[in-house]
């Protein structure tokens, strides 16, 4: 038997599986991340005939793919969102991005650069790499299947889909700061680059992200549900693999102008979701993307514990992983809470929002593209280890919790509901405040 042969049945076995298990392990403690990341472990530490997984040597590798997960989830989060984008209707994901992410990058370079006495550039890349959050991991907290109305959607699963469909992009500029932070660091540390990263990577790619979403979103959106020429018309015809297309245009378009792609796509998502809401194509579009989705994220996590059971932290001390716990309980459950004050989320609700900061595949993208960039004067197999933990804390902990304290918290919603109503609609539940 060849390791090629091994290598095909695994994936035959995972496919198969990662068809039935999300309603194996739907309402339990279990989520399928979960599940394919012990697994990966699990099987590496067979004497199985299976290739040896190395990000730091094969660094591009994950970059990529890693790459072309996040986008693909980019894309069903905007496709899943009823509702429309707006100051009000999205006040609390502007909380969210504008005080909880800002607070939890501070907060963890600080961590970093104390605990781990790490310079500067690498402290700041940590909390950079580690602030995006990532419901794909525990699709419990994320919106479901798109639907006509826009008002189905609780405040909790709503918030925490629309932040982590903008911060996975909203996260580069700050990327880039550690990388113009280190590179000046060669030369004698200075401030020179500060000028550039405002104008051009805080400034101008962010802009063309949202810009170049707008314009692919709204070109789309008029070509699958209004184009003259029917043969245009893909709403008609009801082919899934559109979404795909929506997504590397959207990406490959952005990028090839030096704009922030990840803003692009999630945008893209929600214009053509825009354009016409109450369309059943739109369920067609986020059915395809969440299969492909699922498949990706299968592959990822279950590489993901191949290499923790080859020794992925093997680097990691105890002061790195106090980093990890202190972000995923300490600093995002008070900045996540304290930014929420004022806004329509009830106290329960507010609690769990700011629980639920999932990390995950985003994180590992970021680490990956900026050891391409530079040499952060921190050992990468370091640095991959106190991601990797952080992440793995991610999977256990909000993967065991998000399907019981979720399904809480929907039981409560239908107790209040039913006080005035028997059979309350999704409508009267996603308005009631547990």
């Amino acid at each position: 038997m060849t390791s090629v042969d091994f290598l095909f049945a695994v994936f035959g076995a995972g496919t198969l599986a990662a068809a039935a298990l999300p309603r194996l392990v739907a309402g339990r403690p279990l989520s399928m991340p979960l599940i394919f990341l012990l697994l990966g472990i699990g099987l590496y530490l067979l004497p199985t005939p299976l290739p040896d997984v190395d990000p730091v040597a094969d660094r591009a590798w994950v970059e990529h793919l890693t790459e072309v997960c996040v986008i693909v989830s980019l894309m069903g989060a905007g496709l899943a969102l009823n509702r429309p984008m707006g100051r009000r209707r999205w006040r609390t994901t502007w909380r969210l991005l504008g005080v909880t992410m800002p607070l939890t990058i501070a907060a963890v370079a600080v961590l970093a650069w104390w605990l781990l006495d790490w310079p500067p550039a690498a402290a700041l890349l940590i909390a950079a790499v580690l602030a995006p959050t990532d419901p794909v991991l525990a699709s419990e907290v994320r919106v479901g299947a798109p639907t006509e109305s826009e008002h189905d959607e609780d405040e909790v699963r709503f918030t925490l889909t629309s932040e982590a469909g903008l911060n996975d992009g909203l996260a580069f500029p700050v990327v880039m700061a550690a990388i113009g932070l280190v590179a000046a660091s060669g030369t004698g540390l200075s401030g020179g680059w500060i000028g550039h990263w405002l104008l051009v990577d805080a400034g101008y790619r962010c802009v063309v992200g949202v810009l170049a979403g707008i314009a692919v979103g709204k070109l789309l959106g008029w070509t699958f549900f209004r184009a003259g020429w029917q043969a245009m018309r893909l709403s008609e015809h009801q082919e899934g693999f559109v979404a795909l297309s929506a997504t590397f245009l959207a990406y490959g378009l952005t990028e090839l102008v030096h704009g922030y792609g990840f803003l692009a796509v999630f945008v893209t998502a929600c214009q053509i979701r825009a354009a016409e809401r109450a369309h059943g194509y739109h369920a067609v579009l986020h059915d395809f993307v969440e299969q492909i989705e699922r498949l990706l994220t299968v592959v990822l996590l279950f590489l993901l514990g191949a290499y923790v059971a080859q020794g992925a932290l093997a680097s990691l001390t105890w002061r790195g992983a106090a980093v990890g716990l202190l972000l995923l309980l300490v600093v995002r459950p008070l900045t996540g809470w304290a930014a929420q004050l004022g806004t329509v989320a009830g106290p329960r609700e507010r609690v769990v929002t700011a629980f639920f900061g999932i990390r995950g595949i985003g994180s590992l993208f970021y680490l990956a593209h900026a050891l391409g960039e530079e040499d952060f004067h921190v050992p990468a197999e370091e640095l991959w280890a106190v991601v990797i933990f952080t992440v793995l804390c991610s999977v256990v902990l909000h993967g065991v919790t998000a399907s019981p304290v979720i399904s809480r918290l929907d039981r409560l919603r239908l107790l209040r509901a039913r006080r005035t109503e028997r059979e309350p609609s999704d409508h009267q539940l996603a308005k009631e405040r547990p």
